[in-house]
């Protein structure tokens, strides 16, 4: 599908009350297909590679998320669907909230995966922008750093296969595409307001050893905002790192 002359992937696959299924940074649709492959629910699941992602391509120099959300606002539109539910994987999340203050009577349930409402800190700005200088002077070396610390070294122990097939996959997106996106997340809002207004079921989905998100920090802005809370071992790949206890809670929010 196209939008603004760019090529944006998306998969949809069974029938029934349909649910899009965003990927985090670094990451595509395909980081959801070995759930996908389990799931005997009765949903359309929906994967959409966000753009600079997967085999979705470059926009601009920021991939807001506001940008990005449109991009998917299109792929509905496209699909022809009035009212969906999110999973948001971390960036994703960030990408479904914008979705959600746009378009609010498109959305049914929302569910944050290892991500938050809130903004960037001022550090987290400033690694962002570390991280920026980085991608351009060593593509290869920042991506293996970034998705390693992802996982705790336990899980990191465990997952080797898994994580090397999201390396191999994140070296071959634009660089321009990796950091349009930093861009975008480090000046995005703070949707904590347009979580909490929110009248469907929500929920948030927390690693206890996130590295990247302090799970207390992300337990406290789920009871502010009247989300459900889940907490799971582990870091922040939660759907890979416990699949079956998060298969049950994608059959639990149809």
């Amino acid at each position: 599908m196209k939008y603004k002359n760019t090529n944006i992937f998306y998969t949809s696959r069974r029938t029934g009350n349909p649910v899009v299924l965003l990927h985090g940074f670094l990451e595509s649709g395909n980081i959801w297909e070995d759930l996908l492959n389990d799931y005997s629910g009765n949903r359309q699941m929906i994967t959409i590679d966000l753009p600079g992602h997967g085999k979705s391509g470059v926009i601009g120099k920021n991939h807001t998320m506001e940008e990005m959300e449109e991009a998917v606002h299109h792929v509905l539109q496209e699909l022809k669907l009035e009212k969906v539910d999110f999973i948001g994987h971390s960036m994703g999340g960030y990408v479904s909230l914008a979705f959600l203050e746009k378009y609010p009577e498109m959305v049914g349930k929302i569910v944050l995966l290892n991500s938050t409402p809130a903004a960037d800190s001022e550090e987290r700005k400033e690694n962002r922008e570390r991280a920026i200088d980085l991608v351009q002077r060593n593509k290869e070396g920042f991506v293996n750093m970034a998705i390693s610390n992802l996982l705790t070294p336990e899980s990191h122990q465990m997952f080797q296969s898994e994580l090397k097939a999201i390396k191999t996959e994140a070296l071959q997106f634009p660089t321009e595409g990796i950091t349009a996106a930093l861009e975008g997340m480090k000046i995005r809002k703070d949707r904590i307001s347009v979580l909490a207004r929110f009248k469907g079921e929500k929920f948030i989905l927390a690693g206890e050893q996130d590295p990247i998100l302090n799970h207390n920090d992300i337990k406290t802005l789920a009871e502010k905002t009247g989300c459900k809370f889940y907490s799971f071992p582990g870091g922040h790949l939660t759907s890979m790192e416990n699949k079956e206890e998060f298969l049950r809670i994608m059959y639990f929010i149809e």
